[in-house]
């Protein structure tokens, strides 16, 4: 891959396929994501979503291809890949037994944050999430929305380029949903991080994403801005258009902590 590309894309993505015996998961995706840009990926129900986000964050090798994360191949320097990215699933992940505070910190040990930065580092993650003055209850009283803000700053004690989020907002409300919103905008302008996420929300992808992918059978079936490609349905068309227009299908779309815990593992088997 060409270096000077590298330095300009923080996702650099060729003819990436996974295979499960006769079934191809992913067929041969190309697709690169330039550094602070905010990278929607749509797609109906086992559409593949998952099996790339797993090979981007090696959790899951290619069958073939290959993919430079942060300028590191994927399957070349894992290792490296791993030190570069931040990763918040569909599932929850915080601990409800522990504070917010003691997740983070948990996070920081994890992550290898320097012992003499962790305080420091952990008081202004809190503070950007808004969640300074809850730092010490238990995250198991969190609502929704308050439980993925701290997920995602749990991810980004360590600053990574990237960060890849699968399903930010499932569950929550539309209170808690834009304050998600809000801080992921927030970290992109603070630190310049690119984020990926998918979503089967068309308003989220709309209100967020400069670029938006359409994932179905394993390919790529359009990338484009959310305008352009809804010039490319009608000129009246929403994003939900767009959707059924390229896969035929539709999407189907917060509450307390064990609310969101029963939510996402409904939402497990999605994408």
């Amino acid at each position: 891959m060409d270096d000077s590309q590298s330095t300009t894309h923080t996702i650099d993505i060729r003819d990436l396929t996974r295979r499960f015996g006769d079934f191809t998961a992913v067929n041969a995706v190309n697709l690169t994501v330039a550094r602070g840009e905010i990278f929607g990926l749509i797609g109906p129900n086992g559409a593949g979503k998952s099996t790339l986000i797993k090979m981007l964050t090696t959790l899951l090798p290619p069958t073939s291809g290959t993919a430079l994360i942060a300028g590191h191949d994927i399957v070349d320097a894992p290792a490296a890949v791993r030190r570069n990215i931040g990763y918040v699933p569909q599932l929850l992940s915080a601990d409800g037994s522990l504070t917010g505070y003691e997740n983070m910190l948990l996070s920081a040990r994890l992550y290898g944050v320097p012992r003499s930065e962790r305080a420091e580092r952990i008081e202004r993650a809190l503070s950007r999430a808004g969640l300074l003055e809850s730092a010490h209850h238990l995250a198991g009283h969190y609502s929704g929305g308050m439980i993925r803000r701290l997920e995602i700053a749990q991810s980004m004690l360590h600053r990574p380029p990237l960060l890849f989020l699968d399903e930010p907002t499932v569950g929550l409300d539309p209170g808690a949903r834009r304050a998600v919103w809000e801080h992921i905008e927030d970290l992109r302008s603070q630190f310049g991080t690119t984020i990926l996420l998918t979503t089967h929300m068309m308003e989220e992808a709309d209100a967020l994403c400069e670029r938006v992918a359409i994932m179905h059978h394993g390919k790529l079936v359009a990338c484009d801005t959310p305008a352009d490609l809804k010039a490319q349905v009608s000129p009246e068309a929403t994003l939900d258009d767009v959707f059924i227009h390229f896969t035929g299908d539709e999407l189907n779309s917060g509450g307390s902590y064990r609310e969101t815990t029963r939510t996402r593992r409904t939402a497990r088997r999605l994408g």
